[in-house]
């Protein structure tokens, strides 16, 4: 029995789609997989809080399928369709990488390896889901369209909001975070506030990078800066807050040390909002 010739060339890429999207995952994702503090993260973080940055990062990746998903997508059940693909070849990749390195085991409780597994799949997928755009060959018509559906005001922040929660989610399971907040003075936390912003700008429509935003024509400096810059880098202090809080590391602590130490992840977080419209 023959199959149609359009049939059989709509498997083989949406095939193809697949093994990128589990290529991505492993990119993205495999440092994190080789550190130890994301090993014991899924164990002592809270289970509601662990589920709802689950939920939260879900709907992130819905709305990177609307911006550069691994397969093309024209409807919002589309997105939620290449969403949930993405989160299922994110559990396989770390599942398989896990068990190959001996930190999951057959031996091990089930809530232990699901906790493990759950936070991993969310760097792995980040990488699934922007697989196509950066581990295909390009699409100028498809370029043209994310174009198109990144152009607002709204898809912009929404993009830099992806990248603070990608980058920001790299770091902030280390002690390293707190240590680095600890050490600061109120001076260096001012500075690092004021480099954090001034990259961040700088980043977006600054230094000439492939793929940077144009300075609308219509848009004057200082509007600019206020709708793009400081919302971007409000959107990463606020990231930066919900992750921390997320894994405990906000718990405790007097108010003065929680804000150095958010100040301390909103700088990666900021510079992952900054270049967030590079990689989508």
């Amino acid at each position: 029995m023959k199959t149609h010739p359009a049939l059989d060339t709509s498997n083989r890429d949406y095939a193809l789609g697949l093994a990128r999207a589990f290529a991505g995952a492993l990119l993205f994702a495999l440092p994190l997989l080789m550190t130890m503090e994301m090993w014991a993260l899924g164990f002592y973080t809270h289970p509601a809080r662990l589920l709802l940055f689950l939920l939260v990062n879900f709907f992130v990746l819905v709305g990177l399928s609307r911006f550069g998903g691994f397969e093309r997508t024209a409807t919002l059940f589309e997105d939620l369709l290449d969403a949930l693909a993405a989160i299922a070849i994110a559990i396989l990749a770390s599942l398989a990488i896990l068990a190959l390195f001996g930190i999951v085991t057959a031996d091990m409780r089930l809530d232990e390896i699901v906790g493990k597994v759950a936070v991993q799949c969310v760097p792995c997928s980040f990488g699934a889901m922007l697989a196509r755009k950066q581990l295909s060959g390009g699409d100028s018509a498809e370029d043209a369209i994310q174009a198109e559906r990144t152009a607002g005001y709204g898809g912009q922040l929404f993009l830099m909001l992806a990248g603070a929660l990608f980058l920001a989610f790299n770091v902030a399971p280390t002690e390293e975070m707190i240590l680095i907040g600890y050490m600061m003075s109120p001076l260096q936390s001012l500075l690092l506030v004021l480099l954090s912003i001034l990259l961040l700008h700088a980043f977006v429509y600054g230094v000439g990078f492939a793929g940077q935003q144009e300075r609308p024509e219509d848009v004057g400096w200082a509007s600019l800066f206020l709708r793009f810059t400081l919302a971007g880098y409000g959107i990463a202090l606020i990231v930066s807050f919900y992750v921390l809080w997320t894994f405990g590391r906000a718990d405790g602590g007097d108010i003065g040390q929680v804000a150095m130490t958010v100040a301390v992840l909103a700088f990666p977080a900021a510079i992952g909002a900054a270049i967030a419209r590079l990689v989508v």
